[in-house]
Protein backbone atom coordinates (compact mmCIF):
# COMPACT_ATOMS: atom_id res chain seq x y z
CA UNK A 1 0.00 0.00 0.00
CA UNK A 2 1.74 3.14 -1.27
CA UNK A 3 -0.96 5.70 -2.17
CA UNK A 4 -3.45 7.77 -0.21
CA UNK A 5 -6.26 6.52 -2.47
CA UNK A 6 -5.57 2.93 -1.46
CA UNK A 7 -5.39 4.01 2.16
CA UNK A 8 -8.76 5.77 2.26
CA UNK A 9 -10.41 2.90 0.39
CA UNK A 10 -9.55 0.63 3.31
CA UNK A 11 -12.68 -0.06 5.37
CA UNK A 12 -12.87 1.94 8.62
CA UNK A 13 -9.78 4.06 8.03
CA UNK A 14 -11.85 7.17 7.31
CA UNK A 15 -13.84 7.09 10.59
CA UNK A 16 -10.65 6.36 12.55
CA UNK A 17 -9.02 9.27 10.74
CA UNK A 18 -11.94 11.57 11.62
CA UNK A 19 -12.00 10.44 15.25
CA UNK A 20 -8.29 11.13 15.61
CA UNK A 21 -8.64 14.55 13.94
CA UNK A 22 -11.40 15.69 16.29
CA UNK A 23 -9.50 14.51 19.37
CA UNK A 24 -6.27 16.24 18.35
CA UNK A 25 -8.17 19.46 17.65
CA UNK A 26 -9.88 19.18 21.03
CA UNK A 27 -6.61 18.64 22.89
CA UNK A 28 -4.90 21.50 21.03
CA UNK A 29 -7.63 24.05 21.65
CA UNK A 30 -8.10 23.13 25.30
CA UNK A 31 -4.34 22.95 25.99
CA UNK A 32 -3.73 26.46 24.68
CA UNK A 33 -6.74 27.76 26.63
CA UNK A 34 -5.63 26.17 29.89
CA UNK A 35 -2.02 27.36 29.49
CA UNK A 36 -3.21 30.93 28.80
CA UNK A 37 -5.56 30.82 31.78
CA UNK A 38 -2.84 29.60 34.14
CA UNK A 39 -0.14 32.00 32.88
CA UNK A 40 -2.49 34.99 33.19
CA UNK A 41 -3.31 34.00 36.78
CA UNK A 42 0.21 33.11 37.96
CA UNK A 43 2.80 34.61 35.58
CA UNK A 44 4.81 31.40 36.03
CA UNK A 45 6.54 29.81 32.99
CA UNK A 46 6.70 26.50 34.90
CA UNK A 47 2.97 26.36 35.62
CA UNK A 48 2.12 27.52 32.09
CA UNK A 49 4.25 24.73 30.61
CA UNK A 50 2.79 22.12 32.95
CA UNK A 51 -0.78 23.23 32.22
CA UNK A 52 -0.26 22.63 28.48
CA UNK A 53 1.62 19.31 28.76
CA UNK A 54 1.09 18.31 32.38
CA UNK A 55 -1.34 15.51 31.52
CA UNK A 56 1.65 13.74 30.00
CA UNK A 57 3.34 13.46 33.39
CA UNK A 58 0.84 10.82 34.50
CA UNK A 59 0.95 8.86 31.25
CA UNK A 60 3.45 6.35 32.63
CA UNK A 61 1.21 5.68 35.63
CA UNK A 62 -1.45 4.52 33.21
CA UNK A 63 1.12 2.65 31.14
CA UNK A 64 2.13 0.46 34.09
CA UNK A 65 -1.37 -0.10 35.46
CA UNK A 66 -4.07 0.21 32.78
CA UNK A 67 -2.40 -0.45 29.43
CA UNK A 68 -3.44 -4.10 29.13
CA UNK A 69 -6.94 -2.72 28.44
CA UNK A 70 -5.74 -1.55 25.01
CA UNK A 71 -5.84 -5.15 23.72
CA UNK A 72 -8.59 -6.55 25.99
CA UNK A 73 -11.54 -4.17 25.42
CA UNK A 74 -13.46 -4.06 22.10
CA UNK A 75 -11.81 -1.23 20.11
CA UNK A 76 -15.02 0.62 19.19
CA UNK A 77 -16.30 0.72 22.77
CA UNK A 78 -12.89 1.77 24.07
CA UNK A 79 -12.45 4.55 21.48
CA UNK A 80 -15.90 6.05 22.08
CA UNK A 81 -15.74 5.68 25.85
CA UNK A 82 -12.32 7.31 26.19
CA UNK A 83 -13.42 10.25 24.02
CA UNK A 84 -16.49 10.72 26.24
CA UNK A 85 -14.30 10.72 29.35
CA UNK A 86 -12.03 13.35 27.77
CA UNK A 87 -15.06 15.52 26.95
CA UNK A 88 -16.29 15.35 30.54
CA UNK A 89 -12.85 16.16 31.99
CA UNK A 90 -12.23 19.10 29.67
CA UNK A 91 -15.65 20.54 30.48
CA UNK A 92 -14.91 20.19 34.19
CA UNK A 93 -11.75 22.34 33.81
CA UNK A 94 -13.97 25.18 32.55
CA UNK A 95 -16.04 25.36 35.75
CA UNK A 96 -15.58 28.83 37.32
CA UNK A 97 -13.97 28.77 40.73
CA UNK A 98 -12.75 25.19 40.37
CA UNK A 99 -10.43 24.52 43.34
CA UNK A 100 -6.79 23.99 42.49
CA UNK A 101 -6.76 20.45 43.89
CA UNK A 102 -9.79 19.56 41.77
CA UNK A 103 -8.12 20.93 38.64
CA UNK A 104 -5.04 18.82 39.32
CA UNK A 105 -7.23 15.73 39.83
CA UNK A 106 -8.95 16.33 36.48
CA UNK A 107 -5.61 16.74 34.68
CA UNK A 108 -4.40 13.47 36.24
CA UNK A 109 -7.59 11.68 35.16
CA UNK A 110 -7.24 13.00 31.60
CA UNK A 111 -3.66 11.77 31.51
CA UNK A 112 -4.73 8.28 32.58
CA UNK A 113 -7.39 8.24 29.85
CA UNK A 114 -4.83 9.30 27.25
CA UNK A 115 -2.40 6.57 28.34
CA UNK A 116 -4.86 3.92 27.15
CA UNK A 117 -6.18 5.87 24.17
CA UNK A 118 -2.96 5.74 22.17
CA UNK A 119 -2.73 1.97 22.43
CA UNK A 120 -6.38 1.53 21.45
CA UNK A 121 -6.11 3.84 18.43
CA UNK A 122 -2.86 2.54 16.99
CA UNK A 123 -3.65 -1.08 17.77
CA UNK A 124 -6.90 -0.67 15.83
CA UNK A 125 -4.95 0.92 12.98
CA UNK A 126 -2.77 -2.19 12.75
CA UNK A 127 -5.96 -4.28 12.41
CA UNK A 128 -7.61 -2.08 9.81
CA UNK A 129 -4.57 -1.90 7.50
CA UNK A 130 -2.33 -4.63 6.08
CA UNK A 131 1.25 -4.81 7.34
CA UNK A 132 2.67 -2.87 4.39
CA UNK A 133 0.12 -0.08 4.91
CA UNK A 134 0.81 0.69 8.57
CA UNK A 135 3.56 3.26 7.99
CA UNK A 136 1.60 5.33 5.47
CA UNK A 137 -1.50 5.05 7.67
CA UNK A 138 0.38 6.17 10.75
CA UNK A 139 2.02 8.98 8.77
CA UNK A 140 -1.42 10.21 7.69
CA UNK A 141 -2.62 10.19 11.29
CA UNK A 142 0.52 12.12 12.23
CA UNK A 143 -0.16 14.52 9.36
CA UNK A 144 -3.66 14.89 10.73
CA UNK A 145 -2.10 15.79 14.06
CA UNK A 146 -0.02 18.48 12.37
CA UNK A 147 -2.96 19.85 10.38
CA UNK A 148 -5.31 19.84 13.35
CA UNK A 149 -2.69 21.51 15.51
CA UNK A 150 -2.28 24.26 12.92
CA UNK A 151 -6.04 24.69 12.74
CA UNK A 152 -6.48 24.16 16.45
CA UNK A 153 -3.91 26.72 17.56
CA UNK A 154 -5.28 29.24 15.04
CA UNK A 155 -8.85 28.52 16.10
CA UNK A 156 -7.85 28.50 19.75
CA UNK A 157 -6.27 31.94 19.44
CA UNK A 158 -9.45 33.21 17.78
CA UNK A 159 -11.69 31.61 20.39
CA UNK A 160 -9.60 33.08 23.20
CA UNK A 161 -10.13 36.53 21.70
CA UNK A 162 -13.85 36.08 21.06
CA UNK A 163 -14.87 33.97 24.04
CA UNK A 164 -12.56 33.39 27.00
CA UNK A 165 -10.21 30.61 28.17
CA UNK A 166 -13.15 28.87 29.83
CA UNK A 167 -15.33 29.19 26.75
CA UNK A 168 -12.50 27.77 24.66
CA UNK A 169 -12.25 24.79 27.02
CA UNK A 170 -15.94 24.09 26.44
CA UNK A 171 -15.30 24.18 22.68
CA UNK A 172 -12.59 21.55 23.21
CA UNK A 173 -15.03 19.40 25.16
CA UNK A 174 -17.52 19.61 22.27
CA UNK A 175 -14.83 18.38 19.85
CA UNK A 176 -14.11 15.38 22.11
CA UNK A 177 -17.84 14.60 22.17
CA UNK A 178 -17.94 14.72 18.35
CA UNK A 179 -15.08 12.21 18.22
CA UNK A 180 -17.02 9.86 20.50
CA UNK A 181 -20.07 10.01 18.24
CA UNK A 182 -18.05 9.31 15.08
CA UNK A 183 -16.38 6.31 16.73
CA UNK A 184 -19.65 4.87 18.00
CA UNK A 185 -21.57 5.31 14.75
CA UNK A 186 -18.92 4.63 12.08
CA UNK A 187 -16.44 2.09 13.45
CA UNK A 188 -17.30 -1.58 13.11
CA UNK A 189 -17.73 -3.78 16.13
CA UNK A 190 -14.62 -5.92 16.65
CA UNK A 191 -13.60 -8.39 19.34
CA UNK A 192 -10.64 -7.64 21.62
CA UNK A 193 -7.22 -8.62 20.23
CA UNK A 194 -6.28 -10.57 23.37
CA UNK A 195 -8.21 -12.81 25.73
CA UNK A 196 -8.68 -12.21 29.44
CA UNK A 197 -9.57 -9.25 31.58
CA UNK A 198 -7.35 -6.17 31.75
CA UNK A 199 -5.45 -5.97 35.01
CA UNK A 200 -2.38 -4.46 36.58
CA UNK A 201 -0.71 -7.89 36.61
CA UNK A 202 -1.34 -8.39 32.88
CA UNK A 203 0.00 -4.90 32.17
CA UNK A 204 3.18 -5.53 34.15
CA UNK A 205 3.73 -8.95 32.58
CA UNK A 206 3.40 -7.71 29.00
CA UNK A 207 5.48 -4.58 29.63
CA UNK A 208 8.23 -6.75 31.09
CA UNK A 209 8.24 -8.92 27.98
CA UNK A 210 8.27 -5.90 25.68
CA UNK A 211 11.23 -4.35 27.51
CA UNK A 212 13.17 -7.59 27.94
CA UNK A 213 15.22 -7.16 24.76
CA UNK A 214 18.07 -4.59 24.63
CA UNK A 215 17.24 -3.78 21.00
CA UNK A 216 13.62 -2.99 21.86
CA UNK A 217 14.68 -0.93 24.85
CA UNK A 218 16.88 1.19 22.59
CA UNK A 219 13.99 1.69 20.18
CA UNK A 220 11.73 2.79 23.03
CA UNK A 221 14.34 5.17 24.47
CA UNK A 222 14.93 6.68 21.04
CA UNK A 223 11.20 7.30 20.62
CA UNK A 224 10.79 8.70 24.12
CA UNK A 225 13.73 10.95 24.99
CA UNK A 226 14.98 13.06 22.05
CA UNK A 227 11.58 14.26 20.83
CA UNK A 228 10.26 14.59 24.39
CA UNK A 229 13.00 17.12 25.10
CA UNK A 230 12.02 19.13 22.03
CA UNK A 231 8.38 19.17 23.09
CA UNK A 232 9.75 20.63 26.33
CA UNK A 233 11.13 23.44 24.18
CA UNK A 234 7.68 23.95 22.63
CA UNK A 235 6.13 24.21 26.08
CA UNK A 236 8.04 27.48 26.55
CA UNK A 237 6.58 29.24 23.50
CA UNK A 238 4.03 31.10 25.65
CA UNK A 239 6.68 32.52 28.05
CA UNK A 240 9.08 33.16 25.14
CA UNK A 241 6.60 35.30 23.19
CA UNK A 242 3.12 35.40 24.74
CA UNK A 243 1.55 37.26 21.80
CA UNK A 244 3.00 34.95 19.14
CA UNK A 245 2.98 31.56 20.89
CA UNK A 246 0.08 30.29 18.80
CA UNK A 247 1.96 31.24 15.62
CA UNK A 248 5.10 29.38 16.73
CA UNK A 249 3.06 26.31 17.60
CA UNK A 250 1.26 26.43 14.26
CA UNK A 251 4.55 26.63 12.31
CA UNK A 252 5.94 23.74 14.37
CA UNK A 253 2.90 21.69 13.42
CA UNK A 254 3.41 22.69 9.77
CA UNK A 255 6.99 21.36 9.87
CA UNK A 256 5.82 18.08 11.41
CA UNK A 257 3.18 17.77 8.68
CA UNK A 258 5.81 18.24 5.96
CA UNK A 259 8.19 15.69 7.50
CA UNK A 260 5.52 13.03 7.89
CA UNK A 261 4.31 13.59 4.33
CA UNK A 262 7.76 13.00 2.89
CA UNK A 263 8.53 10.03 5.13
CA UNK A 264 5.20 8.26 4.81
CA UNK A 265 4.44 8.82 1.12
CA UNK A 266 7.75 9.24 -0.71
CA UNK A 267 10.52 7.55 1.33
CA UNK A 268 11.37 4.09 0.00
CA UNK A 269 12.19 1.24 2.42
CA UNK A 270 15.90 1.35 1.47
CA UNK A 271 16.04 5.10 2.03
CA UNK A 272 14.28 4.78 5.38
CA UNK A 273 16.76 2.11 6.51
CA UNK A 274 19.71 4.38 5.68
CA UNK A 275 18.33 7.39 7.54
CA UNK A 276 18.64 5.85 10.99
CA UNK A 277 18.52 8.46 13.77
CA UNK A 278 19.38 11.43 11.53
CA UNK A 279 15.85 12.95 11.63
CA UNK A 280 16.22 13.34 15.40
CA UNK A 281 19.34 15.44 14.88
CA UNK A 282 17.35 17.66 12.52
CA UNK A 283 14.71 17.86 15.25
CA UNK A 284 17.07 19.31 17.86
CA UNK A 285 19.84 21.32 16.16
CA UNK A 286 17.72 24.35 15.05
CA UNK A 287 16.60 24.94 18.64
CA UNK A 288 20.19 25.74 19.58
CA UNK A 289 19.56 29.14 17.92
CA UNK A 290 17.25 30.08 20.77
CA UNK A 291 20.32 30.65 22.95
CA UNK A 292 20.64 33.90 20.94
CA UNK A 293 16.98 34.91 21.54
CA UNK A 294 16.18 35.18 17.80
CA UNK A 295 13.45 37.43 16.49
CA UNK A 296 10.12 36.07 15.31
CA UNK A 297 11.04 35.37 11.62
CA UNK A 298 14.15 33.33 12.51
CA UNK A 299 12.32 31.58 15.35
CA UNK A 300 9.52 30.56 12.99
CA UNK A 301 12.02 29.19 10.46
CA UNK A 302 13.89 27.25 13.17
CA UNK A 303 10.83 25.54 14.65
CA UNK A 304 9.44 24.68 11.20
CA UNK A 305 12.66 23.02 10.03
CA UNK A 306 13.18 21.26 13.35
CA UNK A 307 9.68 19.80 13.53
CA UNK A 308 10.21 17.89 10.28
CA UNK A 309 12.50 15.69 12.38
CA UNK A 310 9.53 14.25 14.30
CA UNK A 311 9.10 11.97 11.27
CA UNK A 312 11.96 9.86 12.64
CA UNK A 313 9.46 8.29 15.03
CA UNK A 314 7.69 6.64 12.08
CA UNK A 315 10.84 4.67 11.27
CA UNK A 316 11.15 3.41 14.82
CA UNK A 317 7.46 2.51 15.09
CA UNK A 318 7.83 0.39 11.97
CA UNK A 319 10.78 -1.34 13.58
CA UNK A 320 8.88 -1.90 16.82
CA UNK A 321 5.94 -3.50 15.01
CA UNK A 322 8.24 -5.97 13.29
CA UNK A 323 9.33 -7.19 16.74
CA UNK A 324 5.86 -7.47 18.31
CA UNK A 325 3.18 -10.20 17.97
CA UNK A 326 -0.26 -9.08 16.82
CA UNK A 327 -1.98 -9.75 20.15
CA UNK A 328 0.37 -7.32 21.93
CA UNK A 329 0.49 -4.53 19.37
CA UNK A 330 -1.98 -2.33 21.19
CA UNK A 331 0.03 -2.50 24.39
CA UNK A 332 3.37 -2.12 22.57
CA UNK A 333 2.20 0.99 20.74
CA UNK A 334 0.45 2.28 23.85
CA UNK A 335 3.66 1.90 25.85
CA UNK A 336 5.50 3.85 23.15
CA UNK A 337 2.86 6.59 23.16
CA UNK A 338 2.59 6.79 26.95
CA UNK A 339 6.34 6.80 27.46
CA UNK A 340 6.77 9.51 24.85
CA UNK A 341 4.05 11.68 26.37
CA UNK A 342 5.44 11.10 29.86
CA UNK A 343 8.83 12.30 28.68
CA UNK A 344 7.15 15.32 27.12
CA UNK A 345 5.61 16.16 30.48
CA UNK A 346 8.91 15.65 32.30
CA UNK A 347 10.64 17.83 29.72
CA UNK A 348 8.00 20.54 30.08
CA UNK A 349 8.64 20.58 33.84
CA UNK A 350 12.40 20.61 33.28
CA UNK A 351 12.14 23.37 30.68
CA UNK A 352 9.98 25.50 32.95
CA UNK A 353 12.37 25.02 35.88
CA UNK A 354 15.41 26.04 33.81
CA UNK A 355 13.51 29.02 32.39
CA UNK A 356 12.61 30.17 35.90
CA UNK A 357 16.32 30.54 36.69
CA UNK A 358 17.59 31.68 33.27
CA UNK A 359 15.32 32.58 30.34
CA UNK A 360 12.97 30.68 28.01
CA UNK A 361 15.45 30.91 25.11
CA UNK A 362 18.32 29.57 27.18
CA UNK A 363 16.20 26.71 28.48
CA UNK A 364 15.21 25.70 24.93
CA UNK A 365 18.86 25.67 23.83
CA UNK A 366 19.87 23.54 26.83
CA UNK A 367 17.17 20.93 26.15
CA UNK A 368 18.11 20.86 22.45
CA UNK A 369 21.76 20.19 23.32
CA UNK A 370 20.74 17.30 25.59
CA UNK A 371 18.51 15.90 22.82
CA UNK A 372 21.46 15.90 20.38
CA UNK A 373 23.66 14.13 22.94
CA UNK A 374 21.05 11.42 23.61
CA UNK A 375 20.50 10.79 19.90
CA UNK A 376 24.23 10.42 19.26
CA UNK A 377 24.61 8.02 22.20
CA UNK A 378 21.77 5.77 20.95
CA UNK A 379 22.74 5.93 17.26
CA UNK A 380 25.08 2.87 17.19
CA UNK A 381 22.29 0.59 18.42
CA UNK A 382 19.79 1.91 15.87
CA UNK A 383 21.73 1.07 12.73
CA UNK A 384 20.03 -1.43 10.38
CA UNK A 385 20.42 -4.97 11.71
CA UNK A 386 18.77 -8.32 11.16
CA UNK A 387 15.38 -8.45 12.76
CA UNK A 388 15.47 -9.65 16.35
CA UNK A 389 13.17 -12.50 17.31
CA UNK A 390 9.73 -11.24 18.27
CA UNK A 391 8.82 -10.91 21.90
CA UNK A 392 6.88 -13.97 23.08
CA UNK A 393 3.24 -13.55 23.86
CA UNK A 394 2.32 -13.45 27.55
CA UNK A 395 0.62 -16.57 28.84
CA UNK A 396 -3.16 -16.43 28.90
CA UNK A 397 -4.69 -16.04 32.35
CA UNK A 398 -5.86 -19.29 33.89
CA UNK A 399 -9.60 -19.74 34.07
CA UNK A 400 -11.17 -21.00 37.24
CA UNK A 401 -12.66 -24.49 36.85
CA UNK A 402 -16.39 -24.87 37.29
Amino acid sequence: MRTYGELFRSPEFTPLFATSAFQVAATTVSGLALSTLVYAATGSPLLAALSMFGQSLVQMIGAVTLLSAADRIPPRAATAGLALASAAGTAALAVPGLPGWAGVAVVVALGLVASVGGGVRYGLLSEILPADGYLIGRSVLNMTTGTMQICGFAAGAGLLAVLSPRGTLLAGAALHLTAALVARLRLARRPPRAAGRPSVAQTWRANGLLLSSPSRRRVYLAMWVPNGLIVGCESLFVPYTPRNAGLLLAFAALGMLAGDTVMGRFATPSWRSRLGPRPYLLLAVPYLLFALDPGLPLALAAVTIASAGFSGTLLLQERLLSLTPETMRGQALGLQSSGMLTMQGVSAALAGTIAQHTSPGTAMAVLAAVSVAVTLSLAPGLRPVRAAPPVPEPPAPQQASR
